[in-house]
Formats: structure tokens, C-alpha cells, sequence
């Protein structure tokens, strides 16, 4: 039962996966009774030292889809062009595909669904969120009968390692980037993940697969590390907090909320001990109440170890001549607008010492709406600070009380928001 393999991509994962199919073979077949022969593998530079023999490569990647010896064709470019293009030819000539590239699934996935559908074929995309912790099948079929109410997440080891390393050495944000670009957890250019925007895609995917509502990029709030402080960490540590850079989708009354966002997560929370560049998704339900899936978020063996998976299981399904029946229908729903969400937020505020701060500042919060859970006064003087926690208040109401404090006299800074996350106090 032999099925061509054609790799879209020779970089880290897609080296990894060659070596696995060349090297492994045998284990592969004992295990699952199928013959996985690499034909080709699409490289950008032919003469660069791969851990395949430079036989397999060739700098035509049409080559790979077209070539009739592969009957399955993994896509491991990243980004949208030619990644997209490709997909779409090789589901158009009935070749499944096998991806891990997130951008293009959250981007497109509506689009590539349906195309693998009119075509009968797979479309597997376990290793586009986690690396190589299982959670896309878990979410599609395993799942498919819980009516999930959210899913929670660390799904970017970078900045995973980089919040890890601040809290547990006391560092700063600029040195620990740079630390971490040094051993190769963050690119050269860190903002994909920074900034978010890795995690956002990889929440939009999540999303979908929970809900069934595809959710567009531009409509997942989205917010970075860049600004959070050691003095942050430092003061959420005594708080009994750990700080986490989070994917969250929820169903809220309004429609489905998808976010990225820093977060306050409580120290016995599960998500409180993934440190590194560990990833970790929570999933809760009515039923099977919480789960959680950890494990190694990126990487070339653990995200090959992945997308080896999803190549076993199409290429079954490749061999059975049947069509293949959608894992994924997107159908109707809304889309909550983030300000109407419930949110929990800390407040670092510098204020005057002086009588009657307090009292305007609760004013503030009341006016828009917004109870405050806890206060705390660190240092007098100048060095006056006032570190708050509130209640669950609509987002779009705590917007509103920022406004408010700062246009207070005695707070002469809101020197830092960070929402609060799985706080049940």
C-alpha cells in the first residue's frame, strides 16, 4: 500500500519530516501497515546541506504537486503565496494535503475547506496550532458531540519563554527578547509573535474547530508583550498571579469572543506551570467539564511528529478510494463585538498620596459601571502606587473608567492594564 509523499517546504519541519520518511520507514510500516515513499521535496536553495539527500530536492515546487508519483502533497512553505496557490492545485487534482501553516488556514480555511470537499479529499492541518500537541482532532472528532464552551491557551512558545524567564529571573522584557533570539526560541524579526499575531491565528483556527463560526483575523482583538514590565510580574507574582500571553475563545451570550491578549493567571491555574516554550490549551464543556493539552509547542521533530500523523491518516483515507466526508462545516453565527465582553482587569496606577484619591478613583470606576474587587497601596509619598483588581464588567466599561482616571489630578499615570484570566475568587 504504497503512497507518494511530496513535501512543499525543506526548512526545519519539512527536513525533519523527510528524515522521518527515509529513515523510519520501516517503523512507519509496522505500525500502520503503509509504504510512505518521499518523491520530492521543494527547496528554496538547492544548494544548501539538508538532512535528505539533495536527489529529492528541486526549486520547482509545481513540480512537486504536479509529479504523478505523489499521491499526497505536505505543505511546509508558511506564509500565503505560493502556500495557497499550491494547495488549491493539488486539492484540484485530487491530491489531500497535509499543512501546518496557520496564517494560511486562518486566512483561507473556508475557502480551502470547501475546496477539499468538492474534490473528496483531505485536508489536515493537526501541526498549524501546538506543534506537536495533539488538540485540531481532538477539537474536530473526538469532541464533536461536547458543546464546548471555550478554549484557552498558550499557543506561542516565544513568548511563552520570554514571560518565563522574566518572571523566574527578575529580567527585562528587552533582555530576555534578546536571549531568547540568541538560542533560537524568537526570529530575528520577533513581531509575529510579540505582537500577537501568531497567537491570534492560531485562536481564529481554534475557533472555528469549537464553534463552528469561522472567525476573520481582523475581528480577533489582538494585543501584544511588548509592554508588559518585571515591575508587573513582579507585583502579579505577589498577588498570587503568573502572567501569560493568551489565546482565548469563548461562547458568550452576544456570539463568539475570540482574543490574544496578556493575562493575570492565578498560580494554581494549570496554565500558571507551562513555562518555556511550552504550549498548552484548556477546553471546557458542560460535559467533560476541563481538559487540558500541553506539550511541545514548536520545534522540527515535535511539529514533523504531528504532521506525520495527519500524513498516516490521510494517506488511509487516499487508499480507501472513498470520498472523504468534511472534518470541518463552517456554518452561521455572530461574532460578539469584544466591548460588550465581560473582562477582569489589574490596574498599576501612580497616584498622589494624599486624601481623597481613593475616593475618586472608586468614582471613576463607578460612573462607568465598573466594580473594583481588591485594592492595594504599595509605597507612600512620591512613590505611591495603587494596584487594583475588578470585577467582571463589560470591556467597552473599563475603557470607559481609563478614560476616567486619567483625567484625575492625583493619578499622575495608569501605568499598566492587564486583563485577569481564570480568577473564580
Amino acid at each position: 500500500m504504497r503512497v507518494g509523499i511530496g513535501i512543499l517546504g525543506g526548512g526545519v519541519v519539512g527536513g525533519s519530516l523527510a528524515h522521518k520518511l527515509l529513515t523510519e520507514s520501516d517503523v512507519i510500516t509496522a505500525k500502520t501497515g503503509l509504504d510512505l515513499e518521499l518523491v520530492k521535496v521543494a527547496v528554496r536553495d538547492l544548494e544548501k546541506q539538508r538532512p535528505f539527500p539533495s536527489s529529492y530536492a528541486t526549486d520547482r515546487p509545481e513540480d512537486v504537486v504536479d509529479d504523478p508519483d505523489v499521491g499526497l502533497v505536505v505543505e511546509l512553505m508558511g506564509g500565503m503565496e505560493p502556500a495557497r496557490s499550491l494547495v488549491l492545485r493539488a486539492l484540484d487534482a485530487g491530491k489531500p494535503v497535509v499543512t501546518a501553516n496557520k496564517q494560511l488556514v486562518a486566512a483561507e480555511g473556508p475557502t480551502l475547506f470547501q475546496r477539499a470537499e468538492a474534490n473528496g479529499v483531505s485536508l489536515l492541518f493537526e501541526a498549524a496550532v501546538g506543534g506537536g500537541i495533539p488538540i485540531i482532532r481532538p477539537l474536530s472528532e473526538s469532541l464533536a458531540g461536547e458543546r464546548i464552551t471555550s478554549v484557552m491557551g498558550i499557543v506561542n512558545g516565544t513568548t511563552n519563554f520570554i514571560l518565563t524567564k522574566m518572571s523566574e529571573d527578575g529580567l527585562p522584557y528587552a533582555d530576555v527578547l534578546a536571549e531568547a533570539q540568541r538560542l533560537g526560541y524568537a526570529e530575528a524579526d520577533p513581531t509575529a509573535d510579540v505582537s500577537g499575531a501568531d497567537a491570534a491565528a492560531k485562536a481564529a483556527i481554534l475557533a472555528g474547530l469549537a464553534f463552528g463560526v469561522w472567525v476573520d483575523l481582523d475581528r480577533v482583538y489582538m494585543e501584544g508583550i511588548e509592554h508588559i514590565s518585571s515591575t508587573d510580574i513582579a507585583f502579579a507574582a505577589r498577588l498570587g498571579y503568573v502572567v501569560k500571553l493568551l489565546g482565548v475563545a469563548e461562547s458568550t451570550p452576544d456570539g463568539v469572543s475570540v482574543r490574544v491578549h496578556p493575562a493575570l493567571v492565578p498560580d494554581n491555574h494549570p496554565l500558571a506551570a507551562v513555562r518555556g516554550a511550552q504550549n498548552a490549551v484548556f477546553v471546557s464543556g458542560p460535559a467533560l467539564g476541563e481538559l487540558l493539552f500541553s506539550g511541545p509547542g514548536a520545534g522540527g521533530d515535535p511539529t514533523a511528529t504531528a504532521v506525520l500523523g495527519d500524513v498516516v491518516t490521510a494517506a488511509r483515507e487516499l487508499l480507501a478510494h472513498a470520498p472523504v466526508a468534511p472534518r470541518v462545516r463552517i456554518g452561521a453565527g455572530v461574532v460578539a463585538d469584544f466591548g460588550q465582553v465581560d473582562t477582569c482587569h489589574y490596574l498599576r496606577l501612580e497616584v498622589d498620596d494624599a486624601p481623597g484619591v481613593l475616593a475618586a478613583i472608586a468614582g471613576a470606576f463607578g460612573e462607568a459601571g465598573v466594580s473594583i474587587r481588591s485594592v492595594w497601596q504599595e509605597g507612600r509619598g512620591e512613590d505611591a502606587t495603587l494596584l487594583l483588581i475588578t470585577h467582571a464588567a463589560p470591556e467597552a466599561a473599563h475603557a470607559k473608567a481609563q478614560q476616567r482616571l486619567a483625567e484625575i489630578d492625583t493619578v499622575r499615570q495608569v501605568a499598566s492594564v492587564i486583563r485577569v484570566v481564570g480568577d473564580t475568587a
